[in-house]
């Protein structure tokens, strides 16, 4: 009863532990759901993030807005920037007049005064015109001397809004402004942005307060501009951009390949060339894709996209958003959570029943479920963490390894002891080591075997006391079996006063006929020594008779359930019992076959003629090698 209670203890005892260590794996996922952005546990979630808009974004070509580009081609022909005013009023013009644009943006701010002329012309086109002119507000909390140029202008006072408005704003500390001589613009947004730490432009602060003033985006400003509507409401609930991190920056929806955007040179628009009707009717952004001016950033979507591409995206959302296209807003963080308990679940059922082996292939599969889960659920929840269950998941997994670790212990002493038996132990650490799935397994392999017998081993035991017949016996198989070891040998089995050993298996030996024929030397000079003794002794001579052939053998583990052993069979094998058979008819101790001689790159051989071996329809070379003492 005692002992029972016992069992019952340690099993409980297991269960708990598995329970903690699921709530454990529950535990790491839910914190780093909960936490912060900037302050969670484990990084991946952008590089997740990264692969998914990759994957989601569309090729569907964007046919509301244009962008018209002030390219390395445009500069080339009409010269460096900053272009002179006169020339951006006449692109503006252009597109308003002729082409009969919606409405223009630039991504472009002009903090000091140029050509008189051009910057009168431009100061009258954002005062009266759909033109949405930038200034750009800088976040870095870090300066000392935050940037304050130019003159600030297009603000709401902040005391509009509520406090929870205004808790969804991001906070700037400096900003580069147009000069003074614009400052009548009807319409300015903001094309300032703060990079993640990994340099990528993921978010945009689509509302800022600044000096107790609010300023929208310059995507927003546009719609704004051309709806003729100038509100700086915050978004409703149900919008991508109502949705912002804790610090006001709401994540940009890379929803469109970069090349479903009409791109326009400038040139082609300045000269005329472009058709009248590709543009009318169309948003328009004005920017630069020219590396000399360095507006360029790492997206999700490509590791250098022009700037004004970003604002792009934006205003495609917006566009979207105009016409009814939300996404339903689904509990991301408790998605997450539910899976992960879920996936405990299974681990605390299934660890303590199944291999290393299961349980990892069943967390594979989980994560895997979770990745395809998570592409799906990332459109309807920007901030939840999708790499999370991953997490507790390894963190599973780790637990899992220790099992694992164990069963292949196991494993490694149960194949350490059963090859110690053939082979020598250099040669089971190098199979322990090596990346084969089962060393045992029977396999085909060019192998040279090595059969050796005692001649006239009845003769020399039949008159002998029992004890004296199992020490000379046992005396003559040292003789073999040491040299067999030491050259790497496998050995086979024992077959009473002799033995079968062969080189090549369970591990390929590239000079294995060199090593058998190194083996065999050593053998013929051992019983020599043996049988100098004995006759000291006054006993009769022994004799060793050895057969070696090289060719391609099955090696492995054969048998039945009763009972296996590691062997190789093959007709390379039968030729080197008929060769050591065969060598009783010779004055040398050691017959060879021309497979090894064809394989050995060391040894000298003495050709012996041709001989018609059991078993053969063929006569067959052989030959021997001399044997120095």
């Amino acid at each position: 009863m005692r002992h029972a209670f016992g069992i019952f203890l340690r099993t409980q005892a297991k269960t708990y532990l598995w329970l903690l260590i699921a709530a454990l794996a529950v535990s790491l996922c839910a914190v780093n759901q909960w936490l912060p952005e900037s302050q969670r546990l484990f990084s991946g979630d952008e590089w997740l993030r990264d692969r998914y808009a990759q994957l989601k974004a569309k090729d569907l070509p964007e046919e509301r807005l244009a962008l018209i580009d002030i390219d390395d081609h445009s500069i080339s022909v009409l010269g460096a920037t900053p272009w002179p005013r006169e020339r951006i009023a006449d692109l503006i013009e252009k597109l308003i007049t002729e082409f009969n644009v919606r409405g223009v943006a630039l991504d472009i701010y002009f903090e000091k005064q140029q050509d008189t002329v051009g910057d009168q012309r431009l100061a009258m086109l954002a005062a009266h015109g759909p033109v949405v002119l930038a200034q750009a507000f800088d976040f870095n909390k870090n300066k000392f001397t935050p940037a304050r140029n130019g003159q600030l202008i297009g603000g709401v006072p902040a005391s509009t809004f509520t406090r929870a408005e205004l808790d969804h704003m991001a906070p700037a500390t400096g900003f580069i402004a147009n000069h003074t001589g614009l400052s009548d613009a009807r319409f300015i947004g903001n094309i300032g942005f703060v990079p993640d730490p990994d340099g990528t432009l993921r978010r945009i602060p689509v509302q800022t307060c600044f000096n107790n003033q609010v300023y929208d985006t310059l995507s927003r400003v546009l719609l704004q501009c051309c709806s003729g509507k100038k509100t700086a409401r915050t978004y409703a609930g149900n919008s991508r951009f109502s949705d912002v991190d804790e610090n006001g920056f709401a994540r940009v929806d890379y929803s469109r390949t970069l090349a479903s955007y009409e791109v326009v040179p400038a040139l082609s628009v300045l000269q005329g060339t472009t058709p009248l009707e590709s543009l009318q009717g169309k948003y328009i952004i004005i920017g630069s894709s020219s590396l000399s001016l360095a507006d360029r950033v790492p997206t999700p979507l490509h590791a250098s996209t022009s700037g004004f591409l970003v604002h792009a995206q934006a205003l495609t959302t917006m566009l979207d958003e105009q016409e009814g296209k939300h996404y339903a807003k689904w509990p991301g963080r408790w998605i997450a959570l539910l899976f992960s308990i879920l996936t405990a679940g299974m681990a605390v059922f299934m660890f303590p029943r199944f291999s290393a082996l299961w349980n990892t292939l069943m967390l594979g599969i989980a994560s895997c479920t979770w990745v395809i889960l998570a592409y799906l659920v990332v459109d309807h929840d920007m901030w939840f963490s999708p790499i999370s269950p991953l997490v507790a998941n390894f963190f599973l997994l780790a637990v899992a390894v220790p099992f694992g670790w164990q069963t292949a212990q196991r494993k490694s002493r149960r194949l350490l002891g059963t090859l110690q038996q053939y082979v020598a132990k250099a040669v089971v650490q190098e199979l322990l080591r090596s990346d084969l799935k089962d060393p045992l397994a029977p396999r085909q392999l060019h192998v040279t075997t090595l059969i050796a017998d005692m001649e006239g081993y009845t003769s020399q035991v039949e008159n002998l006391p029992m004890e004296e017949a199992a020490n000379l016996t046992r005396e003559f198989l040292e003789c073999l079996t040491a040299p067999v070891l030491e050259k790497g040998g496998t050995l086979d089995k024992y077959t009473g006063d002799g033995l079968v050993a062969f080189w090549g298996a369970p591990l390929p030996v590239e000079n294995h006929a060199d090593l058998a024929l190194d083996a065999a030397i050593e053998i013929v000079k051992n019983v020599r020594k043996l049988s100098n003794l004995y006759e000291l002794q006054g006993r009769k001579k022994i004799r060793v008779r050895i057969g070696i052939e090289s060719g391609i053998a099955i090696a492995g583990d054969f048998g039945s359930s009763f009972r296996s052993i590691y062997t190789a069979v093959g007709d390379s094998v039968n030729t080197a019992s008929r060769l050591e058979d065969a060598a009783r008819h010779f004055p040398h101790d050691i017959i060879i076959g021309k497979g090894t001689v064809d394989s050995s790159n060391r040894h000298n051989f003495l050709p012996l003629g041709e001989r018609l071996l059991k078993g053969k329809e063929k006569p067959t070379t052989i030959y021997t090698v001399e044997v120095m003492v």
